[in-house]
């Protein structure tokens, strides 16, 4: 089986110091495909150089994240973006995310006006290179469904997608993608999405260096997370791990474009090391 985390912010500082360490061991877990998710200026570089250091197993998301954009610095959006058309045709960028809206951390019940404003730059910059959006969107995803059919957006995934479950007909209608994470495995809400939505909208992720709870408590977040996470959506599923770990797979390639993948080599053998040690 082959696994993938479709949103991990590897350029934290949380990760810089064993950064080797992390991606040796998504490898051995045959966690074959990893997306650096950007947060601002400095972690989209970041996360270019370090798809550069690791071709073909980890890729680049580059944008300004919603949290982000009270502390913006002069020209920081248009320097993103630029960043962004500059490398549109490098095989390491596969997406524009994280971008997004959050109405909870604006303090207000509402998304500011300089979220509004860079999420609608970032989707743009999306729109013209053709690149998909990695969107964020708690307390705000019935907005961004709405908005989103304004823009030319190849493709869009929604991360960490939770409410309101009113939602997944269109988002499924739209062939739009979710993620979801380690939650999966005692969130009764996460379960519950994961049980609606079709395995050919799903992808997982860790959204690390987030920390989580249940049987991650006090655990640092690495990729290898997915593996426990790919083992609760089939039993959600009632189906077996290698048919939910093949279609994520496939998943994963058609959405970032990224076909090299699968002919990635992959050891079962390891795998069942890895899942030992991780008390699957």
């Amino acid at each position: 089986m082959r696994f993938i985390d479709a949103h991990i912010h590897l350029a934290d500082e949380d990760y810089a110091q064993n950064i080797e360490k992390v991606v040796e061991e998504a490898k051995q877990a045959n966690v074959v495909g990893l997306v650096a998710n950007a947060m601002d200026l400095n972690t989209s570089r970041k996360s270019l150089e370090l798809a550069a250091k690791f071709p073909g197993h980890l890729y680049a998301a580059l944008g300004i994240h919603p949290w982000n954009t009270k502390k913006l610095q002069p020209n920081e959006t248009q320097d993103t973006i630029d960043l962004i058309y500059k490398n549109a045709q490098n095989s390491n960028l596969v997406a524009v995310g994280e971008i997004g809206l959050d109405s909870t951390y604006s303090g207000t019940g509402e998304p500011t006006e300089v979220q509004n404003q860079v999420f609608h730059q970032m989707l743009l910059a999306a729109e013209k290179t053709g690149l998909p959006a990695i969107i964020h969107s708690r307390g705000a995803t019935s907005q961004i469904v709405e908005m989103l059919p304004s823009y030319k957006i190849s493709k869009v995934l929604l991360h960490w997608f939770s409410q309101p479950h009113s939602l997944i007909p269109t988002i499924v209608d739209r062939g739009y993608y979710i993620t979801e994470g380690p939650t999966a495995l005692y969130v009764k809400g996460i379960r519950e999405v994961i049980e609606q939505i079709p395995l050919t909208n799903l992808m997982t992720e860790t959204d690390g260096p987030v920390r989580f709870r249940g049987p991650f408590k006090d655990k640092f977040t690495t990729p290898c997370f997915v593996l426990s996470v790919v083992e609760a959506i089939a039993e959600i599923k009632e189906t077996t791990k290698s048919v939910v770990a093949d279609q994520i797979f496939n998943n994963f390639v058609d959405f970032f474009g990224v076909e090299g993948v699968r002919d990635k080599r992959h050891d079962e053998g390891t795998v069942g090391s890895i899942k030992g040690n991780n008390g699957l």
